[in-house]
């Protein structure tokens, strides 16, 4: 690919977060948070009825039978309430989303499947999802607690802290479901999509550890010795435990090398890492290092995870003859030109992480910048030629980023202006026509 000869040296020694892959793989899963909400629920309502069997015995060893009392008359008006709450809460979760799932499903026929994950990773929407259910089950729990007995002095359990609980979920249940449905009805608009896709792709940039450029790929390793290769499933690779995979380099007193890029697909046999400087790691040690899935992911991934994919293939449907929406290419357009001017000085190439002491364990080879400028341009500029908006709007990107780019970096840019008007020279046959798709415009045509 375009700048493989490259490598990148992060600065000084960094230690990658151990739970980095773990964390980024629940995120991509909507089971966990409801989950972890549901234990917390059954936690939450043994703590609270332990605070009401505390409360109903100091009152009856302080003989303050009228106090038991009075909670008692509240908390049999307040089962009302519980009950109610407890048979509409499931039915209410279903509709809500239902109504969600069919607003998911028009954004991804709108925009690009891959919206969906978006709505995966949706931190109101797992947030919405966890006290729904955490609510649900809180309202069933505390039905137990209520009890037939109606003497003060016999009477254990008066679940009045739970009860409060159960409405404080409740009101925290709606306020949520404002927030979801906003968030939701979001989903559905281009222009907070995109957003949504760069400011991750931007977040992704900022934890990205590169340095200096300029050593050739692989000319400060050691020989190759050893390679490893996949056992596992086909598939795609989604990451790498950086972390470890640094640890059993150290151990072994060897350079590991990942072959593949994030993103690749391999298949079982293939090779995966190369072995520099000594004998190659146990497999045991590198189990689980490599992850490989369906589908390619944020997390490490510079090809998608810097979002110019995602927007490609937004900016590719709106651009097809079936719907024909050039104004929304415009919108990508201007997201992948911010994406690119936020890359165009970083050092690209492959990254070296080191150990604690400062020495390189694991070289990871990441896209270079010709690699990105074709993957945010090249199939939008292939499809946009009979849009005037669209080409106006993307030879004053390439125009803006040629003023930020450093020298070598500017042949990409210039490549992909002059293949942008030579394929207008032989789409676009009249003169006029012609001189106007070619006038460089932010707005593509206001």
């Amino acid at each position: 690919m375009g700048n493989e000869g490259h490598i990148a040296h992060i600065s000084g020694p960094r230690r990658p977060r151990a739970l980095s892959p773990l964390r980024e793989h629940l995120r991509d899963t909507f089971w966990f948070a409801p989950s972890a909400g549901l234990v917390g629920a059954v936690l939450l309502w043994w703590g609270a009825s332990t605070l009401d069997l505390e409360i109903v015995a100091l009152l009856q060893r302080e003989k303050a039978y009228t106090a038991v009392r009075e909670l008692v008359s509240i908390a049999e008006d307040t089962r009302t309430i519980v009950t109610t709450i407890s048979s509409a809460m499931m039915t209410f979760i279903g509709v809500v989303f239902s109504i969600s799932l069919v607003a998911v499903q028009m954004a991804s026929g709108q925009l690009t499947p891959r919206v969906v994950r978006i709505f995966i990773r949706s931190r109101i929407s797992k947030i919405t999802l966890t006290v729904f259910l955490a609510t649900f089950l809180f309202s069933l729990l505390v039905l137990t607690s209520y009890e037939s007995e109606t003497d003060v002095r016999q009477v254990t359990s008066v679940p009045v802290v739970q009860s409060l609980l159960t409405m404080a979920l409740v009101g925290l249940s709606l306020v949520l479901f404002i927030a979801y449905v906003s968030a939701t009805l979001r989903l559905m608009q281009v222009g907070p999509v995109v957003d949504r896709i760069t400011r991750e792709t931007l977040r992704m940039l900022a934890r990205q550890g590169t340095g200096g450029e300029g050593a050739e790929y692989g000319a400060s390793l050691a020989p190759e010795t050893g390679r490893v290769a996949h056992a596992g499933r086909a598939g795609v690779v989604l990451d790498v435990h950086v972390a470890r995979l640094v640890r059993v380099a150290r151990r072994q007193g060897v350079v590991l090398r990942l072959i593949p890029r994030i993103g690749d697909f391999v298949l079982p046999g293939t090779p995966v890492l190369a072995v520099h400087g000594g004998t190659t790691p146990p497999r045991w040690a590198l189990r689980r290092t490599v992850s490989v899935g369906v589908e390619r992911t944020f997390h490490q991934d510079l090809g998608l995870g810097l979002g110019l994919r995602q927007l490609s293939d937004i900016a590719l449907r709106a651009l097809s003859p079936a719907v024909n929406d050039p104004t929304t290419a415009v919108q990508c357009l201007d997201r992948i030109v911010q994406i690119l001017a936020a890359v165009v000085r970083r050092p690209l190439g492959a990254v070296h992480h080191r150990d604690r002491r400062g020495a390189v364990r694991l070289v990871q080879n990441v896209p270079g910048w010709a690699d990105l400028v074709d993957l945010g341009l090249t199939e939008i500029r292939a499809a946009a030629v009979h849009s005037p908006q669209v080409t106006r709007r993307m030879l004053a990107g390439i125009d803006d980023l040629l003023l930020l780019a450093p020298e070598p970096r500017r042949e990409p840019l210039v490549r992909h202006r002059t293949l942008l008007l030579q394929a207008m020279e032989r789409a676009v046959p009249a003169a006029p026509d012609r001189r106007f798709a070619s006038s460089p415009d932010r707005q593509g045509i206001g």
